[in-house]
């Protein structure tokens, strides 16, 4: 302050002196002295002299500088009055930075606290940046480590962390790396190791597909934290862990803890002199999800046995399925199986382009791809049901209705004609048979009703109002809400082809009445549609989450509330038909089919489904919900190219309800007949 009033009265008196020349000179400005012989006289006019210019000069520059002199002393008392708190704030961080530790993550387990992710310790080797200038101890390191100089130096030289981090350069080093760097501290200056923590998956690949995998935050997503849009309340730096696929992302602000941080002083060249305050990193928050470990795991040996099997049988093409299964009481989901399926381990401590590219890569059946809620596949005569119900309500078959199956049906002319699965026919069938049989004959009368009725597109009306075509929600990323056609749809959709076949046909209503042609969906939602069957018409939302416990207690902070997704009207004896002909499917559509669930004590409903694809194998459908009296669980399953439903998909449902009924299948029954 005193220097800051010493200058200003310099700059003062500098002012003070500039009027003073002024005014002496203003004095003689504007007359000269005439010498001559008479007396002097004031002469007027412009003086054009050298002192006159010089005078003019002088008053110009004297301006000039008293405002320069001015401004100088404006800016002054701004910086040094008004703003000397943030100019000392700035001269603050310019020699103190903030050094951050990563938080352990919050651990996931299974309903039973059982757990399915956590972490543990990882001797770590960093390095300072300052390694960079020092070519020896690199090639130390990279001798020591293992690893190639150049490796070395491109993560010495990582942007994602601050100057004055550590760089990390290998985890899980052995006990003999630690021994020799300690022992030889003069070799290795600016190197220490750390302990961190990383993930564990102490199953392997159980439920990999559920709690996903973690990686160092992308570029767009640390853009996205740091927009004022993001009201997550999450905030990261380049460099950081976080959740990239499953519960790890869809639960990352929960699971992810609060970072330490250290203040540490620095010199003009960044080196760190001294620490200051610091605190300590607190872990994220444990996450319960409604997954049973035991059923959970039945179901993956379950789907990767099956697959084998069809495989066995010369069926190469069989190489992926799902499974998932449901309460049907409040949407908490048991289990959820992909294969094939990746063990998140190999994530650990960023995962290499080859492993990538195996797990990324069709030839290897994309085993991160989740196909329960992003696999997109024909319903098949799972879909039936459905359509028994929207013939119903829009009057297009009356419960009374029958039809006689011949094995082919020409509803739209000879040239039109088209099959039932079962060439033979099935004789005269009604609604309740014709789910039970699987008849093609009597949807395609339904699909050619609709066709021609006032309202054609009743049939969507109805697969809509149950889900199809639609997210369920579930808490999971990257789901799939699958397509329900339309005319509009395939209008839009054949946009370069003639007119006749832009235009929907009877042929489109047919095949949507027994799901195949262009209609898509996921296994999540046709296990949610017969959850809402097996209810007769509430579907809750299907969900992981359970609860989570608090970071810093043993209490729960957060309770899943169950969330009602629809809530589905029908007259009783509408239901009555499609189940007792869901329980027709298991006990009387084939004798080898119900050997498998006879040896249970709870009553079975189900549907078999076998999805066609030109030039490949049939996907098999399986679908079920059990007890029947008082449903407390659906099944799904598919499996890509497996052949026949009942050939496939069934085994791997009758297995997942052994696991929640502790009744395994004890039947070693095969069916020959290809049920569909």
């Amino acid at each position: 302050m005193q220097v800051t009033l010493a200058i200003l009265g310099i700059i003062v008196a500098a002012a003070l002196l500039v009027v003073v020349i002024h005014r002496r000179n203003k004095g003689t400005d504007g007359f000269k002295l005439d010498i001559g012989n008479a007396a002097p006289t004031a002469a007027g006019g412009s003086d054009t002299s050298s002192e006159k210019t010089f005078h003019s000069r002088l008053i110009g520059l004297s301006i000039f500088s008293g405002i320069s002199l001015g401004v100088l002393a404006l800016r002054l008392f701004f910086m040094q009055i008004i703003a000397s708190e943030d100019y000392a704030e700035q001269a603050e961080s310019n020699r103190t930075r903030t050094v951050t530790t990563m938080a352990p993550r919050g651990r996931i387990l299974d309903r039973n606290g059982s757990e399915l992710v956590s972490n543990r310790p990882s001797l770590t080797v960093a390095a300072s940046v300052d390694v960079l200038d020092n070519d020896i101890e690199m090639q130390l390191l990279a001798n020591l480590l293992g690893m190639p100089l150049l490796a070395v130096r491109r993560k010495l030289q990582d942007q994602n962390e601050s100057a004055q981090s550590k760089r990390t350069l290998a985890v899980d080093v052995s006990r003999r790396v630690v021994a020799f760097i300690d022992e030889h501290p003069y070799l290795f200056d600016g190197v220490e190791v750390q302990e961190r923590t990383v993930r564990l998956y102490p199953n392997g690949t159980l439920a990999a597909h559920v709690v996903g995998y973690t990686g160092t935050i992308s570029q767009e997503d640390l853009e996205w934290s740091e927009d004022p849009r993001n009201n997550s309340g999450m905030r990261y730096n380049a460099g950081d862990i976080v959740g990239q696929a499953g519960i790890e992302r869809e639960y990352e602000s929960v699971l992810q803890g609060i970072r330490g941080e250290q203040v540490v002083y620095v010199d003009a060249y960044g080196s760190v002199l001294s620490s200051s305050s610091s605190i300590e990193p607190q872990s994220g928050s444990d996450v319960v999800l409604t997954i049973d470990a035991n059923v959970q795991r039945m179901a993956e040996q379950s789907l990767e046995r099956v697959i084998k099997q069809v495989n066995s049988t010369g069926n190469r093409e069989c190489d992926a399925g799902g499974v998932v299964a449901i309460d049907v009481t409040n949407g908490e989901v048991i289990a959820l199986a992909s294969a094939p399926t990746y063990n998140p381990s190999v994530f650990t401590g960023g995962i290499s382009d080859d492993d990538w590219e195996r797990l990324s890569s069709e030839d290897s059946a994309s085993p991160l791809m989740n196909r329960v809620v992003s696999g997109l596949y024909p319903s098949a005569s799972t879909i039936k049901p459905l359509g028994v119900l929207a013939a119903l309500d829009h009057k297009i078959a009356a419960g009374d209705s029958s039809y006689n199956c011949t094995g082919f049906w020409t509803g739209f002319g000879e040239d039109s004609g088209q099959y039932c699965w079962n060439h033979y026919g099935h004789g005269i069938m009604n609604l309740q048979t014709g789910i039970t049989y699987s008849c093609d004959v009597v949807f395609y009368e339904i699909g050619k009703g609709f066709y021609l009725s006032d309202n054609p597109e009743g049939l969507q009306e109805t697969y809509r109002k149950w889900g199809l075509g639609s997210k369920t929600g579930i808490d999971l990323p990257s789901e799939e809400s699958g397509r329900v056609p339309d005319a509009e749809w395939k209008w839009n959709y054949w946009d370069t082809s003639p007119d006749d076949v832009r235009q929907w046909q009877g042929g489109d209503s047919t095949n949507l009445a027994i799901g195949q042609g262009d209609i898509l969906v996921t296994p999540l939602q046709m296990c949610c549609v017969y959850a809402g069957l097996s209810t007769r018409g509430t579907i809750w939302k299907p969900h992981l989450l359970k609860s989570v416990r608090s970071a810093t207690g043993a209490g729960t902070v957060i309770e899943h509330t169950p969330e009602l997704l629809y809530s589905i009207e029908e007259p009783p004896p509408f239901f009555d038909i499609v189940i007792n002909g869901l329980k027709g499917v298991i006990y009387e559509e084939s004798p080898a089919q119900a050997a498998h669930f006879v040896n249970m004590a709870e009553t079975v409903a189900g549907k078999t489904g076998t999805a066609e694809r030109a030039g490949h194998e049939p996907t098999g459908w399986f679908v079920a919900f059990a007890p029947v009296e008082n449903p407390k669980y659906a099944v799904a399953c598919m499996i890509e190219q497996g052949g026949f439903g009942s050939t496939s998909a069934m085994y791997v449902v009758r297995d997942v309800l052994g696991a929640l009924y502790n009744e395994p299948d004890t039947s070693t029954a095969v069916d020959a007949t290809g049920a569909r």
